[in-house]
């Protein structure tokens, strides 16, 4: 939270910045966590650099998509050249080769599309395979209206008021 908002509303101070206005400069993760998180920083950075050649094969893509896009553009030009019956064959090629350079294309694209999916399974896969014990557990039950009004009723009245 922003000291401007903690004026406006009439806040306490967060401790993060009461310890920077009193000059602590304390870590507010523990030393263990920041362990576990480098540990778990190597082990992603020692599983990446078996993917290798990513950008070459998108180099190469591009380099085929270019081709077939100047094959197609000759080929149109020369089926304008020449005679109107050899032409459709001449044009159905050109078309092959556009067709290629469209693949080419959607090949690269749908790889990045692959790598990021599998970024965000993996990314999914550890929140949710996390042995943090810092991790907040909790349980959830299914209550209809007339029971949750009931036990916020039996917590209210157990409770003394202060006063």
């Amino acid at each position: 939270m922003t000291r401007k908002l903690e004026e406006l509303f009439d806040l306490p101070a967060t401790p993060a910045r009461q310890d920077a206005q009193e000059g602590h400069s304390e870590l507010p993760v523990p030393a263990e966590t920041m362990l576990a998180i480098d540990e778990r920083i190597d082990k992603i950075d020692a599983a990446l650099p078996g993917v290798r050649g990513l950008e070459s094969t998108d180099r190469e893509m591009d380099e085929l998509a270019d081709l077939a896009k100047a094959s197609y553009s000759d080929l149109m030009d020369l089926g304008m050249q020449v005679d109107s019956r050899f032409a459709s064959e001449i044009f159905g090629v050109a078309s092959n080769m556009l067709g290629h350079a469209i693949t080419a294309k959607t090949a690269k694209l749908d790889k990045k599309l692959k790598m990021i999916d599998l970024q965000l399974k993996k990314a999914r896969l550890d929140q949710q395979t996390s042995d943090d014990p810092a991790t907040p557990q909790a349980q959830g039950m299914v209550l209809n209206r007339n029971e949750l009004l009931d036990r916020i009723m039996q917590a209210t009245h157990e409770k003394p008021a202060k006063e």
